[in-house]
This record gives C-alpha cells, structure tokens and sequence, in this order.
C-alpha cells in the first residue's frame, strides 16, 4: 500500500533538463564501428571483418562508459563484451590459417565449389574424405576397363585428358574439372554395388583425385549440406555430358539424335 501512495515522479524521477551538447566523439565512434561491423557479410571472411570492428566498438564504448563514476556495470559490461569480441577474431583467424589447401585442391574449389558458395571449411571437410591425395596415371594407361573396373569410388580429372570408349568405339572425352565416373556413381544406390560400362583411358598424362564411395557416404550422413552440393555437382556434370553427346550423335540423314529421348533414338528408320 506505501508502494502504490508513492508519487509517481519520486518513485521514477523524470528528465527536468536535457543534457547540453553531445555524448563525446568516442560514443559516436563506438556507434560507427557497430554500424560498420554489422554490414559484413557471411563466411570466414566476413566474421573476420565482423568481430574486429565490434571489440573496437565495445572499446569505445567501455571508454565512454568510464567517464562516468556514477555507474560501473556499463563499463564492465562493454568492457567484457569487448574481450568477448577480440576471443572470437583471434579462434576466426586461427580457424582460417587451420583451412590451408595446394594448389590443386584450391584450383578444384575455384572451379567447381566457389561458385556454389561452399565455405572453406565444408571443403576442407571433402578434401579430408579423400585423404588429400592427388593420383596420376601415365598416358595410355586405362583407369576403368568395361565390364571388370567395380565402381568404388567418384573421381574428378584435375590436369590431361580421358577417353572414353564403349565396345572399342570412340564416346567423348573428359576434361580437367569433370567427373569420370559421374553416370556411375548416380545409377548405384548407397547399397549397390556394380562395373564399368565404358572404358577410361588416359589420352595423355593426368592427375585426378578421388574419393572413396563408403568414406564419402559416411561424410554425407554426417552433413546433409554437402551430401546437397554432391547431388548438384554430379547431376550437372552428367547433363553437360548428355548434351555433348546430343550433339555428336547423328544419324544417316544427318539429324541429331536426342539421347534424352531413347524412343526416338531406337525408333527404326523410314522405309
């Protein structure tokens, strides 16, 4: 009953007089590296431009804070969160010097990743799955046969050129930053198992890497989101095969077959 007989102006003393001119040029600047900070972007990259600009705007602020004797949880408070902030740019920075890729790995997320905007840190992850190793063949030397190879594991040719023959006649060739074995992979299920229906052989000397069907499936179970990039990735480059092919097969009258249309591919000819 006291509480409520109180005045409302004791209890919650109002503003009689605004404060004449400004808060300081340190408050204002803490307010601009807040204002920077947040319009970072995402990733790596954009934390490190994140966390650097907010441990230097909690600083000023904690300065700000510290002209003022009356109250010492504001100080404490940005002064905490400024340590906060400057922990988390020094694990970021050790975090992105840890994601160290050759140049193989690095030209291979440049041309297939990048543009897909997997972080460093998910192909890290794709890299570990293959042990990081770069495996070359010799030219002439074949790296699946038909009919014997087992599809064990999905590839993509770094450097050289593959070719690829059926029945001892000519198909297409592969080139740096494609799959060799991406129509095999797609058609088996986790659980499968299958061969070679074509031959690869190496037109000249090459370099591929390569990862593992059970080690890569484990990785896919553990992140969807790669598992996700996979499925793309392999599904375009099988379309980009397709359509080369489409553009190769003719038949005796000249007219490009269709191999998305086996019908028509079969269908026999006039009379």
């Amino acid at each position: 009953l006291d509480i409520l007989t109180i005045p409302a102006s004791s209890a919650y003393p109002l503003c009689e007089d605004w404060r004449d001119g400004s808060e300081g040029s340190v408050f204002h600047l803490a307010n601009i590296f807040f204002f920077l900070g947040f319009m970072g972007g995402s990733g790596f990259y954009g934390l490190l431009y994140l966390f650097p600009l907010l441990t230097l705007g909690f600083f000023c602020l904690s300065l700000w804070a510290w002209s003022d004797p009356c109250s010492s949880e504001p100080f404490l408070w940005s002064l905490a969160l400024s340590g906060v902030c400057l922990g988390q740019t020094l694990h970021v920075a050790y975090r992105l010097r840890s994601v160290s890729l050759n140049k193989d790995f690095q030209e291979l997320y440049n041309c297939m990743f990048k543009k897909l905007g997997v972080s460093l840190t998910h192909f890290s992850m794709i890299v570990a799955s293959s042990d990081g190793e770069v495996h070359t063949i010799e030219k002439n030397q074949c790296l699946a046969i038909e009919g014997k190879t087992a599809i064990d594991k999905l590839s993509v040719l770094l450097s050289g050129r593959i070719r690829v023959t059926v029945n001892g006649e000519f198909l297409h060739y592969i080139y740096p930053f494609q799959f060799l074995d991406s129509p095999e992979w797609d058609s088996l299920r986790p659980s499968e198992e299958g061969v070679f229906q074509v031959t690869l052989c190496a037109d000249n000397p090459c370099r591929y890497v390569a990862w593992r069907r059970k080690k890569l499936y484990l990785l896919f179970a553990k992140h969807r989101y790669i598992a996700k990039i996979f499925a793309l990735v392999v599904r375009n480059d099988i379309a980009e095969k397709l359509y080369s092919l489409s553009d190769k097969a003719l038949d005796r009258s000249g007219h490009r077959y269709d191999l998305r249309l086996p019908s028509y591919c079969h269908m026999p000819g006039p009379n």
